[in-house]
């Protein structure tokens, strides 16, 4: 069978996969992704890293502010895709665009399905601790990443993994995972199976009030949040009415009151031990090696970081 593809996606963890369609010469008939953005600072527009990728590879897009109008479900009927592939779209799909590719839409997830459903399961994973994440392939139904799974891979999670790293990883291998289950489908040779929903867990979206550094905690617990937001939308303490991203870091077994530098290498204690910053940012600065950074600007010994 030949596939006339759609694809749906947004940021730059979604272009690996539309790129490796294109070079596998699948048939991407049209993609989709969000509108662009006012930047935070000023009035630039900003369009998505999808957005960017078809104009340089001349792919045909469309950009609708909401997906599910009766207009925008017309052009897609009329685009008569037999399968959709969705990878961090961020607009909800209508059951209406469900029905119509005979072969269904499938997803690239970022987590071992059915944990970590929902909005941040890299972020959420590492927050947790866990010593394990993965890709999921699944189809997509009404219900949030409840879909059957096709294929699955799970890769090891190490303390100093963050986000970032993570997050570029799993896009790299959710590509060639996605062609892998293309290539099963055309076969006629794919099998989905359904998920075990009671063992299901929820990565919520990450939360502003949830980003500031707590030093009172254990220092594994630090660490697993300051990499679980590292690089966006980053673990922060303040000092001298400013604010600092922490994004690399590393467990020290110095003690001191939790929240205080306790050396001249920018080490924190926490709730027991501490932690050694490795890597830091000043708000609306670019980042630093915790080195370079104390050559400009001085956080004293014993100094308090809130």
């Amino acid at each position: 069978m030949s596939l006339k593809i759609v694809f749906m996606g947004t940021p730059e963890f979604s272009v690996p996969t539309l790129n490796s369609l294109i070079k596998n010469k699948f048939n991407v008939i049209c993609a989709y992704t969000q509108p662009p953005k006012k930047s935070k600072r000023g009035q630039k527009v900003n369009p998505s890293s999808v957005e960017h990728f078809c104009i340089k590879n001349k792919i045909n897009f469309k950009n609708p502010k909401n997906l599910n109008s009766n207009e925008e479900l017309k052009i897609f009927k009329k685009l008569s895709p037999n399968i959709v592939v969705v990878v961090a779209y961020g607009q909800i799909i209508s059951e209406d665009f469900l029905e119509i590719p005979k072969l269904g839409f499938i997803n690239i997830h970022a987590s071992l399905l059915p944990k970590w459903r929902g909005s941040a399961p890299i972020q959420r994973a590492i927050i947790n601790g866990d010593k394990k994440t993965g890709i999921s392939i699944m189809k997509i139904k009404k219900e949030l990443d409840s879909g059957p799974i096709l294929i699955s891979k799970e890769f090891q999670l190490d303390q100093d993994d963050t986000h970032g790293e993570v997050e570029k990883k799993l896009s790299e291998n959710g590509a060639n995972l996605l062609i892998e289950s293309l290539q099963k489908i055309e076969k006629g040779n794919s099998k989905f199976i359904e998920q075990i929903h009671t063992e299901a867990t929820y990565a919520k979206k990450i939360k502003k009030n949830e980003t500031k550094i707590n030093w009172n905690l254990e220092p594994n617990k630090v660490l697993s949040h300051i990499h679980g937001l590292s690089p966006s939308p980053g673990a922060w303490f303040e000092y001298q009415n400013e604010r600092f991203k922490v994004l690399k870091a590393k467990i020290s077994s110095i003690n001191g009151e939790p929240g205080s530098v306790i050396d001249e290498k920018l080490t924190v204690a926490c709730k027991i031990n501490s932690i050694q910053i490795l890597e830091l940012q000043l708000q609306g600065k670019n980042k630093q090696t915790t080195k370079d950074f104390l050559l400009g600007k001085k956080i004293n010994r014993n100094s308090s970081l809130v």
